[in-house]
């Protein structure tokens, strides 16, 4: 059994064993009972340690991918009865895009970071130390504004990145899409114009849709949105609002110029427009950079952030920083709504916050996310495909294949076992494009790399073929 063990990766040996095993067993169909070779003679094959090869297995033995029998080695595990009450309609058919599962495909265009970058300890400490220490999280609603606790850190941290604000304006959510429902029926109606950047947020573009607020598309550029456009825009509609991703946008991976960005704070003084930027990103800040709520706005710019993309999704903290009045508007529909956001999830991050945990966390974060980007731009240019920009940081990369048979992307794809994304889900028109996001916390992944490979210069069948076998 041939893993294709790279030894230079990023990825730990173990884990990429558990992906080539899993992998294997996916293609190949293996049926349940269906013996692997002995441990011995996959690490004699691969050039690996006994030990390493245990653990990995041990690990699929855990996950309920394979079993161990005695004196028989390991088997593929019989998959787990499916009974007719656990499946779903609707949207929760689509909802395994959203969990790792060991067989299946690899998420390459997800926007999240994968299972085996997360860091659980410094988290269950955390929540060991809100349930030791505030019983009232445990069982009392939050406050309207949210966790006071909470909303102080928020407050330095608003402070350091040089974001002017107060404590009474400052407002906690469950996360950036509860943040931009909010904002969406509080300040907009049916038939309300706003601009959008495109490609962007998909999911922000059926929020809006959904209320029946009309789109106006200003194309995203290396340098933010497009200031022509915008212009054109702003002549023949008058837009209630510009949404905008200044840092690391999703999913070009481009971020805000200064020149760029004071024309569009200009632009919203002469036209009476204001400015949501999300910033779900910008912890993962690690050069100089702008954003338009720490230039001076005249409180034009409603800034939001949140703590799913680098925390931890399960948590569901976000927050807004604006003008005391729109605050209290957002807080009096958020009350209504919801009577609140999550005390315990909020107590958990600003205990997270307060001991420096988090901050350590992200420091960590950004050095690897560094490493996997500068290696994923290599690889992409070595194999000649256009990249949209050169991120200075973040998670995505927006790009296309340069060279090979564009339309058998997807059935290479298919054949490879990697889920894509492809530019359509970042349009608001669903219009189909070659542009696909990458998450380059996955691009080291075997399936990745030859798929790169495959949509590169001329590479024969046989050759993509043999860089997937195990």
């Amino acid at each position: 059994m041939d893993l294709g063990i790279d030894r230079q990766a990023l990825v730990p040996v173990v884990q990429q064993i558990i992906s080539a095993v899993a992998q294997w067993i996916r293609t190949s169909g293996a049926s349940p009972g269906t013996r692997l070779p002995s441990v011995r003679q996959v690490a004699l094959d691969n050039l690996l340690s006994q030990s390493s090869v245990i653990e990995a297995f041990e690990r699929l033995v855990a996950q309920g991918v394979l079993v161990s029998k005695q004196g028989s080695g390991f088997c593929v595990a019989q998959p787990p009865t499916v009974h007719e009450n656990q499946w779903y309609e609707g949207a929760e058919r689509d909802w395994g895009a959203f969990a790792d599962n060991p067989l299946g495909e690899l998420k390459l265009g997800c926007g999240w970071l994968p299972d085996a970058w997360r860091e659980s300890d410094d988290i269950s400490y955390a929540i060991r130390e809100v349930t030791r220490c505030d019983t009232a999280a445990l069982f009392n609603y939050s406050t309207p504004l949210g966790l006071p606790a909470l909303r102080e850190q928020l407050l330095k941290r608003l402070t350091q990145v040089h974001i002017p604000t107060q404590l009474d304006g400052i407002l906690t959510t469950a996360g950036a899409s509860h943040a931009q429902d909010l904002l969406i029926r509080t300040l907009l109606k049916a038939g309300d114009c706003v601009m959008v950047e495109t490609p962007g947020y998909g999911n922000l573009y059926r929020q809006l849709v959904f209320h029946g607020v009309q789109l106006l598309h200003v194309p995203r550029t290396r340098g933010g949105p497009d200031i022509a456009t915008l212009e054109a825009l702003l002549q023949r509609h008058r837009p209630k609002c510009l949404f905008i991703h200044s840092l690391y946008h999703n999913p070009t991976g481009s971020s805000l110029s200064r020149t760029v960005a004071e024309r569009v704070l200009e632009l919203a003084h002469r036209d009476n427009f204001l400015i949501i930027e999300e910033d779900v990103f910008g912890d993962l800040q690690h050069a100089s950079c702008t954003r338009l709520s720490a230039l001076p706005h005249g409180d034009r710019v409603i800034y939001v952030a949140s703590f799913s993309k680098t925390l931890s999704s399960a948590l569901r903290v976000g927050y807004f920083s604006a003008s005391t009045a729109i605050i209290a508007q957002l807080a009096s529909l958020k009350t209504l709504t919801g009577f609140g956001t999550s005390r315990f999830a909020e107590a958990v991050v600003a205990t997270l916050l307060a001991n420096g945990t988090y901050r350590k966390w992200v420091q960590r974060l950004r050095k690897r996310l560094s490493a996997q980007m500068a290696a994923t731009l290599q690889v992409l240019e070595d194999e000649e495909w256009e990249v949209f920009a050169n991120p200075a940081g973040g998670m995505f990369v927006w790009a296309r294949p340069g060279a090979g048979d564009r339309s058998r992307l997807q059935a290479y794809a298919r054949r490879l076992g990697v889920l894509l994304s492809p530019g359509a889900l970042f349009s608001p028109t669903d219009e189909p494009s070659e542009w696909l996001r990458i998450n380059v916390a996955y691009a080291d992944d075997q399936r990745a790399l030859a798929l790169f490979r495959a949509m590169g210069p001329a590479r024969s069948t046989s050759t993509i073929l043999k860089t997937t076998s195990v």
